[in-house]
């Protein structure tokens, strides 16, 4: 459903406004004066207002501009209604930006289609803001391991089609870039990509999320659109899936067979045409058995499973994965090119990665910010989880003291690297006696050439 704000002096023009629009399938809200107008803006997004353009209280070309400076995410598109329309008004409100000016007594076939357009027009300066943030995000694949192979092809032959997708993997293994990129090579690809993190929402809070709110109110603030909504036409990720309430569940499962739904609080239900996409990092079969999980709904979603390996197991993939993040890290601190040398790499393919891709992400940052001078990671550079590795992969801290050790041995190492080897000015920027260095170097088995 889409919402207009009708912005009006006249108590008769905003009734009769509000009741063919509503008519029409729209949801209305309607404003007598400027700061009533600017505080329903702010408390709920619009797709379009028709403003008058001679308010009690202010100038509607004032109001217009106040709305072209929100941002490009949530203002609506402006239609000047006046009934002493001029060019000299009409091009003003066009170059304030406008989306059109129409002359009162208002012809309602004319506004309708203005609107109509109007909506159109935000929608698809919406979703390009939606794309150009999927395309700065990425949704490729790095790797060549017959894992990640295997994966693309599964993607290349099920993105087409409109099959609901299952994605099963641990934490941090990229399932989000699974699904963004199922939906890039999808026919839905030109609409919205539109995700909603389960387990980062509260149980309390999870409904409203996906289905929405209804005030029913006339006259009052809109409702607000619920991800199922906003992904009309479009892709809904639902990132792990597993973490959502029963009573979720219930909802969702009759959203998926009826491809409607109602929002919270609201009467009439919502039809909508959605991909629907889910990823979980629990063994939902375990979870149906535990009580958790309704078997039903876990048939509806796992039409298609997909299966993301963890990092260890595609240990091929690693030193691809460090380049990029080098060199994507080295652009946003702006840092030269960075290198990283062959006894490096193999540190961190033997190391267990439990973490995943994000663990890796997350290594690699940290060696640029706590080495801001170096041109070439080394071994010494990275963080002492990878050290002691093995090929085992499996350090775990098991005492405070061992995690003490850790992280000190790698402050140690990055004042020794700042002070470019050498030990006494080391010692001066650690605070130390030059002999009480030597003695921690010894203890957490770093050694250095000066």
């Amino acid at each position: 459903m889409n919402h207009i704000l009708v912005v009006d002096d006249e108590a008769e023009i905003r009734s009769s406004l509000e009741e063919i629009l509503r008519e029409e399938g729209y949801g209305v809200a309607t404003a007598a004066t400027a700061a009533e107008a600017r505080l329903l803006v702010e408390d709920a997004p619009y797709d379009a207002v028709l403003l008058d353009i001679w308010l009690p209280d202010r100038d509607g070309l004032d109001v217009l501009a106040e709305i072209r400076n929100l941002p490009k995410e949530t203002r609506p598109e402006v239609v000047i209604i006046s009934g002493h329309g001029t060019i000299e008004a009409a091009v003003k409100a066009t170059k304030l930006g406008a989306y059109d000016f129409l002359e009162k007594p208002l012809s309602i076939d004319r506004t309708l289609i203005v609107l109509k357009n109007a909506i159109e027009a935000r929608r698809l300066r919406t979703e390009n803001l939606e794309f150009k943030k999927q395309f700065s995000a990425g949704a490729v694949l790095t790797g060549d391991s017959v894992p990640l192979k295997a994966l693309r092809q599964q993607i290349r032959l099920m993105a087409p089609t409109n099959g609901r997708v299952l994605i099963y993997g641990e934490s941090g293994t990229g399932k989000e870039l699974i699904a963004r990129s199922i939906h890039a090579e999808s026919q839905r690809r030109d609409r919205v990509f539109v995700e909603l993190n389960c387990a980062a929402i509260p149980e309390a809070h999870i409904e409203a999320e996906l289905f929405g709110t209804r005030h029913g109110q006339p006259g009052g603030r809109p409702e607000q659109r619920g991800t199922l909504e906003r992904a009309d036409g479009g892709t809904l990720f639902l990132d792990e899936v597993g973490d959502m309430s029963l009573k979720t569940q219930a909802k969702m499962l009759s959203a998926l067979d009826d491809h409607s739904f109602t929002p919270v609080g609201g009467m009439q239900p919502i039809r909508v045409d959605v991909r629907l996409i889910a990823s979980t990092n629990k063994n939902l079969e375990e979870e149906i058995a535990k009580g958790n999980f309704r078997e039903d709904l876990f048939y509806r979603l796992n039409v298609v499973p997909f299966f993301v390996p963890p990092l260890r197991e595609r240990r091929q993939d690693i030193p691809l994965l460090v380049r990029e993040f080098l060199s994507e890290f080295g652009r946003q601190y702006g840092r030269p090119r960075m290198e990283i040398t062959e006894e490096a790499l193999e540190a961190l393919g033997q190391y267990h990665w439990p973490g995943n891709v994000r663990e890796l992400k997350n290594v690699v940052e940290r060696v640029l910010i706590l080495n801001p001078r170096v041109l070439r990671i080394e071994r010494r550079h990275l963080p002492p989880l990878t050290h002691k590795a093995g090929a085992r992969g499996t350090e775990d801290f098991s005492t405070l003291q061992q995690a003490r050790d850790a992280y000190e041995r790698d402050y140690i190492l990055k004042k020794i690297e700042e002070a470019r080897n050498n030990i006494s000015r080391a010692a001066e920027l650690l605070g130390l006696e030059r002999s009480h260095l030597y003695r921690k170097m010894k203890a957490l088995g770093i050694t250095v050439r000066e």
